[in-house]
């Protein structure tokens, strides 16, 4: 199986017709872009890509497959309730920080505001914060560094009235630059921490 992009893939067991056969049947959903990606399906005799929106293969007991084309009216008829049940997609967002210090640039203390609005807007939130650092600076200072902003961005989303067990920091330090540098040359855009919520 190999994914080209990020999809949105739906597997569901269903029935079909009136002799009850059970089969298997993926479908290929764009994301929330618009871009689909492809997926091979292979019950063991046979394989067919599913590359665009909305294709479709079922597998039957005896592992026939079968492709078709649905569309969006059919997913939402099929699917809606499914599709309806799932959680909100999860989101991200980069935080940057000013040179050598745990205190965010003014527009990321702003864009901070977005992210404790989409964590509000969720029933139960879990967020992941991660630190970085740019290449300026001792391995081990970047590491407590890094560390360092992870918390104090976990510590404003809990004083917003966010979970403490349900917000995690860490710190990766200058190890997964955003912008790849050579030692000891500052770049803005490393010194950041990234949030996942979902």
């Amino acid at each position: 199986m190999r994914t080209v992009r990020v999809a949105t893939l739906l597997a569901a067991a269903i029935l079909a017709g009136c002799a009850a056969v059970p089969q298997d049947r993926v479908v290929l959903l764009p994301g929330p872009d618009g871009k689909v990606g492809q997926i091979a399906v292979n019950p063991g005799s046979s394989e067919t890509v599913l590359g665009g929106a909305y294709a479709s293969a079922t597998v039957d007991a005896k592992g026939k497959l079968a492709q078709a084309q649905l569309n969006s009216s059919q997913i939402a008829q099929q699917f809606g309730d499914a599709l309806g049940a799932l959680p909100p997609r999860p989101k991200s967002f980069t935080l940057y920080f000013e040179l050598d210090s745990d205190q965010l640039t003014p527009a990321s203390a702003e864009q901070a505001q977005a992210a404790l609005a989409e964590i509000a807007a969720r029933p139960i939130a879990d967020v992941i914060v991660i630190g970085h650092t740019d290449r300026t600076g001792e391995l081990t200072y970047n590491d407590a560094l890094s560390l360092q902003r992870a918390e104090v961005v976990r510590d404003k989303l809990i004083a917003a009235g966010g979970d403490p067990a349900r917000i995690t920091a860490t710190g990766r330090g200058e190890r997964e630059p955003l912008v790849p540098t050579d030692d000891e040359v500052p770049e803005p855009k490393n010194r950041r921490a990234e949030l996942s919520v979902r």
